[in-house]
């Protein structure tokens, strides 16, 4: 070996070696774009010997912050009360409540200047997203220091409700994904999950009052193969399903909390209830038919799936929505009250005699009667309604929250009847839909979604702004049906990244968004963050634009 290999051997050396002190990334690189950042020279030098000290308020998301850097940099820290702190330590990461500097909910500062970094908060949920802009700021590689360079950043959400959806129903995901999808959420700076635990495919929570919605409503004797128009349709023959426990619910609601995420269950009704019925017939239409947990996808006017409006029906879902709401401690509850086929309903003597004598006006009234007769049921538990736009159908308190998957027209008529709506809007807001049109690319329900159609959304529609009713769009959510998702790496493979995309739509200032910084951010600190994860993601999002729509 001669000396002039020596440098080369030394740079390889290097480069293999854990890092002893490395330049964390850029302020100017984070995901969603804060709303104000003022960076200056200098650093804070970051190693295993500074300290987190938190106010006791954020005594689990300290832990949580020392966690994560851990897992992220290698960095060990302590993480001490104000009383507990140790003099010796020369920098420290300070978790502050403030409610006097912090004057909006969910904001935060992150002031990384001297010798110290500061996050002040007033809740939950602005510590945590100081939390993740600081992650954003150290390294992805293990090393013995970091350097952080000085900034001051002001920050808060554009929208008040950020949320993404996730159905276990058509396929199942084991409690560690689940957690694993809810810390996604976190990173990006929503602040809420929306649980889809039942549907026409099956059961997905424990319920004690009623068993067979268990031992026989959460398991299908097969499931579709390919897409559900394929002539002839193609089945396998496993049995598939299981529910999540109610200790495993509890696991899943605590651990969102200290990532500042609420959970919203949704139990669908009054249509969508196939197994439902298929654990009790009694509660359908044809109480004498035998039913089974559907196999199939896309039920709508194709297979009964509806309830029918008995008393027994009525004690069923006051019991359930109850038990249920006895778990989930957030004040809203997802009914679903979409897709309700009203053909069953008008073949149905018993249920014709009760719009009758209910003086209802038809099935549109029937189904506003099964909503309005769920919402009260919550209400006695303290919690008000969700619904998809569909329950507008009829004539509807104006207290009920409107999911709209529909199009600019179905969330301007709730809106204008004084509704407050979340819009989540088939295009481009469904995470099922291609986001490409390459005939190779992974099998998804229909549609084309691409990242930069995600990016380019408008929660609020001008014709609500010129009227003045904005304000009754109070954010937007993705939604993930999971009809052609069977794994984990599936779902990350079409939720990213254009969830990542949707969260800059919700948080930051809509004069501050800039596709082509996002698509440069994209490739210089999320893909990076992908790979971290050891995330699947979508990876021509460039090629596949807008402009490509159908």
């Amino acid at each position: 070996m001669t000396l002039k290999n020596w440098p080369i051997l030394f740079a390889l050396f290097l480069f293999l070696s854990v890092s002893f002190s490395a330049a964390a990334q850029s302020a100017d690189d984070i995901v969603p774009k804060p709303v104000e950042v003022k960076k200056d020279k200098g650093h804070v030098s970051i190693d295993g010997k500074a300290q987190i000290i938190f106010d006791k308020q954020f005594a689990d998301q300290a832990t949580f912050l020392k966690d994560m850097l851990a897992a992220q940099t290698g960095l060990k820290l302590q993480a001490y009360t104000k009383a507990q702190s140790k003099p010796k330590a020369s920098h420290h990461i300070y978790l502050l409540f403030d409610n006097k500097a912090i004057t909006k909910d969910e904001m935060y500062t992150l002031t990384v200047e001297g010798k110290d970094i500061t996050i002040r908060a007033k809740d939950t949920g602005g510590m945590v997203y100081g939390i993740q802009s600081l992650l954003q700021l150290f390294p992805i590689k293990q090393v013995k220091e970091a350097k952080v360079s000085d900034v001051k950043i002001i920050d808060y959400p554009r929208f008040a409700y950020r949320g993404m959806h996730l159905d276990v129903v058509r396929h199942m995901f084991p409690l560690e994904f689940i957690k694993k999808y809810i810390d996604y959420l976190a990173f990006h700076k929503f602040n809420t999950f929306h649980w889809h635990l039942t549907d026409d495919q099956g059961w997905r929570i424990q319920i004690d009052s009623y068993p067979k919605l268990n031992s026989i409503g959460s398991w299908r004797k097969a499931t579709l193969i390919g897409h559900f128009k394929d002539t002839p349709a193609r089945y396998d023959s496993t049995r598939y399903g299981g529910f999540y426990t109610k200790d495993e619910v509890r696991e899943v609601i605590r651990y969102a909390a200290i990532r500042g995420i609420n959970i919203i269950p949704e139990i669908d009704i009054p249509g969508h209830s196939r197994a439902t019925i298929a654990a009790y017939p009694e509660f359908s239409t044809r109480p004498d038919t035998t039913w089974n947990v559907a196999t199939t996808w896309g039920m709508y006017n194709r297979q009964n799936n509806v309830l029918q409006p008995n008393p027994a029906t009525f004690k069923f879902l006051k019991t359930v929505f109850q038990e249920v709401a006895d778990l989930f401690p957030y004040a809203y509850f997802h009914l679903g009250g979409d897709e309700t086929s009203k053909m069953w309903w008008k073949a149905d003597p018993v249920s014709q005699k009760f719009i009758k004598d209910h003086n209802l006006k038809d099935e549109k009234g029937l189904q506003t009667y099964f909503v309005e007769q769920v919402a009260g049921y919550l209400q006695e538990k303290g919690k008000k309604v969700i619904g998809w736009h569909e329950i507008l159908e009829g004539d509807l308190n104006t207290s009920t929250l409107i999911m709209n998957w529909g199009g600019e027209k179905e969330g301007i008529a709730a809106a204008t009847r004084g509704h407050k709506v979340i819009m989540s809007p088939g295009k481009p807001l469904y995470f099922d839909h291609y986001q490409s049109k390459d005939p190779n690319d992974s099998l998804a329900i229909h549609g084309y979604n691409p990242t930069e159609a995600v990016y380019k959304f408008e929660p609020v529609p001008d014709a609500l702004r010129q009227q003045k009713l904005d304000s009754y769009i109070i954010g937007a959510q993705g939604n993930v049906w999971t009809e052609y998702m069977g794994s984990p790496a599936k779902v990350e493979y079409m939720i990213f990244p254009r969830m990542t995309a949707l969260s800059e739509v919700l948080w930051s200032p809509a004069e501050k968004k800039d596709y082509e910084d996002f698509t440069r951010r994209l490739k210089t600190a999320m893909i990076p963050r992908y790979n971290f994860w050891k995330s699947a993601y979508f990876k021509n999002f460039e090629t596949w634009t807008a402009d490509k729509q159908q």
